[in-house]
């Protein structure tokens, strides 16, 4: 039987994120940069999947009901596609998605429609192959990337959420690119403002290209028509995209959507917790600290104990980040934040 819980702003948790991995085979500027020295988990510390699907299934009893998996990068974790099958097989699970850089797509994409995954969301923060690897830190492979995504497509994915991480001076002039690619395709395309998570990526606002801009943008060359949200929490802002300018490549039509963080925060209604792979429970992808559930789980407590744990922990759930940014950066008291690559974007 459920018990929703919901934190001092009255938003419930319905979605958990999953690191199941810290380690990542692209060192992203924004997320991992290379010239970072990285302190990884033992695989001993990494949570079971036994205990991530025990700790799942307490959290749908207190109201979530979508899993996404991620990483560092996901398919770097051996033999993920059993910790799918094994989830996808909970009855009050609605959605099961992964976020994966793309690079180990072509051999896992098969085994993990097979297991039950339903939605992927692909990394591709552009086209251009020298700009690809900057933007890799010199890991990735586009072509590898792209190849992923049409073995994804074959295996049965055939919608897919392209994320597009946008860096004023380093990829911002590759966007049309971007939108003209998979405009032809059923996939969307996701336009994410670089936002400061974590510590080392050393953001600074000159680099953010808002979502203002990239609309501007795509307005001097298509048609934009505003699609309502799927669900209360979706955190981007959807339009459709109708090609004016390109009439023989069949009827144009497209899904773009953005992510504003910085200029347009959503944490009224974010109901998405996040668990690292080491099982810490953090209530904020700007958080500074989370919640252990691992010792707990191998000390052998209830599930009503650790159900205890999270429901409190949520309760208590204060954070705001993006909304107070702007004071926080002026008055010079932004603290130390979890790296994304720990509990996944």
């Amino acid at each position: 039987m459920k018990n929703p819980a919901t934190d001092t702003f009255n938003r419930p948790l319905h979605d958990l994120r999953i690191s199941v991995i810290d380690r990542c085979n692209f060192r992203c500027p924004y997320c991992m940069p290379e010239k970072e020295h990285y302190q990884f988990l033992e695989k001993e510390e990494w949570l079971t999947f036994e205990e991530i699907f025990r700790l799942v299934k307490i959290f749908i009893q207190l109201g979530t009901s979508k899993i996404r998996l991620t990483g560092g990068e996901p398919l770097l974790r051996p033999n993920l596609s059993q910790l799918v099958a094994q989830l996808a097989q909970i009855p009050a699970l609605e959605d099961l998605a992964l976020t994966t850089n793309g690079s180990l797509l072509s051999e896992y994409a098969k085994s993990l429609k097979t297991a039950g995954l339903k939605r992927l969301t692909v990394s591709v923060d552009t086209l251009d192959e020298n700009v690809f690897k900057i933007m890799s830190g010199h890991k990735g492979s586009l072509k590898k990337v792209l190849q992923g995504i049409r073995q994804a497509e074959k295996a049965g994915f055939d919608s897919i959420k392209i994320n597009v991480v946008i860096k004023r001076g380093v990829n911002d002039h590759t966007i049309l690119d971007l939108v003209d690619y998979f405009r032809k395709t059923k996939h969307v395309i996701r336009f994410i403002e670089y936002m400061d998570v974590g510590n080392c990526n050393h953001w600074q606002s000159k680099y953010v290209v808002t979502t203002r801009e990239i609309v501007n943008l795509l307005q001097k060359h298509y048609t934009l028509k505003n699609l309502p949200a799927n669900y209360f929490g979706e955190v981007a802002e959807r339009y459709q995209i109708v090609d004016l300018f390109h009439p023989g490549c069949g009827t144009g039509y497209g899904e773009v959507g953005f992510i504003s963080s910085i200029s347009q925060p959503f944490c009224h209604s974010c109901t998405r917790a996040r668990l690292s792979a080491d099982g810490k429970l953090f209530t904020c992808l700007f958080a500074s600290k989370g919640t252990d559930l691992k010792t707990p789980l191998r000390k052998g407590e209830s599930n009503k104990t650790i159900l205890d744990i999270i429901q409190n922990a949520w309760k208590k759930r204060e954070d705001r980040y993006s909304e107070l940014r702007s004071k926080l950066l002026a008055s010079h008291q932004t603290p130390a934040k979890v790296e994304m690559f720990q509990i996944g974007g």
